[in-house]
Order: C-alpha cells, then structure tokens, then sequence
C-alpha cells in the first residue's frame, strides 16, 4: 500500500471511528435525542427531509459561491495593488488588518438596513469574510519576488507589467491557492451567519428554524450538510492547487518518494 493509500484508509477509518463512537455513546449513556441526537437518527432525517432541504442548500451554495467570487477578484487586485507597491502595502495594510478584525456579525445588521434581508445580505458577508486571507497571500507572495530576478529582467528590458505577469504573478499560485481553500471555508461561514439572521431560505434558516421548534436531529443535519459541502469545495481547489502548483512541490514529492 502506497503513503497516499495508507493516509485515505485511516483518515476514513477515524471518521468512521467519531461517527461510531459517538453512536455507541449515546445508546450506552441514553443520552436524549433533545441533547444529541445519534448519527443513525440524523441520517435519518437528512434522507426523509432532503426534498425539502434541497432548495435551501442550493441557495447557501449559491450565496457562498457568488460571494466567494466577489471576494476573489476584490482580493486579488487589492493583493496585487499591495504586494506590488511599499507606498500601498505602508498606507493600506493596516486599514486592511482593521477592516479584518471586526467581527462579521456585527456587518450582517448593517447589510439588512442597506439591502433588506434575503441573498444580498448573505452574498456579502460571504464576500467580505474571504477578502483578507486572499489580499495577504497575494501580496505575500509577490513581496516574496527575489529582488536580483527582477534586476535581471529589468536589465533585459522587461517592463514592470511583464514582470509582474511572467514572473510575479506565477510565483504567488501557491500563496493564492492555500488561500483559496482557506477563503472558501469562510465563505460559508459568512453565508450560513447571514442566514440564520436575514433570509428565510438557506441552510442556516433551516436550522434557526429548526433549532426553535427542537428539531435538533434537523439543526444536526444542517450541520453535516455544511461540512460535507465545506469539505467537497476544499477537494477541487485542492486538486487545482495540485494541478496548477505542481511545480512548487515537485522537490517535496522526489524527495518523499
């Protein structure tokens, strides 16, 4: 069995194990479904109630998704503004690390009195909350440019655009895509916090909802289907990051294997 092989079966197998201790526990210590309810259950209810849960997991996905989307472009042209000049990086960095600090559920309130409630709100915060991560490694990564590869190629002429092109901005893939599956776990967050606060669709309505009416096996559900949709996004960008960023861990896997 290969290193890759051995690492899938026991990350499998620990999950397997949580979900079947925490099973056993709960029968042995009859622990009430009002409390925590047992996998078994909440599997139950994510069968018997997904027609209904479907339209609300496509509208987190989409909030989450679009407004992900909005912070990506928003972080990577500040990042690369910063990253690409000291005056910026001096002059706008803290603004940035302040803007960054503020709890995002004190801004939900403030998009529902400029938007009303629904998905705007929820887009959003989804946006503001991935901003940050993807402004610092995008300027990091640029900052991280060896000064003597950009003397050389000013020497043979390049422009400041050409450098930052050819050479800046292929350098800051492997900054940007560990942001991106850092970014992409926000996202949701953001989304599912606008939710529970502003709209009457989305998995975090559902469990709101659910959690009033003591339906704890449903507000238990809501929470698997988030993870798993956390999880499946974290997969593709991490595939991505893999097939654009081979080169930067290429030394790492000859000397592994």
């Amino acid at each position: 069995m290969t290193e890759p092989q051995r690492i899938r079966v026991l990350s499998s197998s620990l999950i397997i194990g949580f979900f079947l201790t925490w099973e056993v526990l709960c029968i042995a210590l009859n622990v009430s479904d009002l409390i925590l309810p047992r996998p078994s259950e909440i599997l139950v209810t994510m069968w018997t109630r997904f027609p209904v849960l479907w339209p609300h997991i496509l509208q987190t996905l989409y909030s989450t998704l679009f407004g992900f989307a909005l912070g990506v472009s928003i972080g990577v042209a500040l990042g690369v503004i910063v990253g690409t000049s000291k005056i910026a990086y001096a002059v706008a960095y803290p603004l940035l690390v302040g803007f960054s600090s503020i709890p995002k559920v004190a801004v939900v309130p403030i998009f529902v009195l400029w938007f009303g409630s629904g998905t705007t709100p929820a887009v959003l915060t989804a946006m503001v909350i991935c901003v940050f991560p993807i402004v610092v490694n995008i300027a990091t990564g640029l900052a991280t440019t060896e000064p003597e590869l950009e003397d050389v190629l000013k020497t043979l002429g390049a422009s400041k655009s050409e450098i930052l092109w050819n050479v800046g901005l292929p350098r800051t893939m492997p900054y940007f895509f560990a942001s991106l599956k850092v970014a992409i776990t926000l996202s949701f967050v953001g989304a599912v916090l606008s939710e529970t606060v502003a709209s009457n669709m989305g998995i975090g309505n559902v469990m709101m909802t659910a959690s009033s009416n003591f339906q704890v096996s449903l507000v238990f559900a809501g929470l698997i289907i988030l993870a798993l949709m956390g999880v499946a996004l974290y997969a593709v960008f991490s595939f991505l990051e893999r097939r654009v960023t081979g080169w930067a861990t290429r030394g790492n896997d000859i000397a592994v294997t």
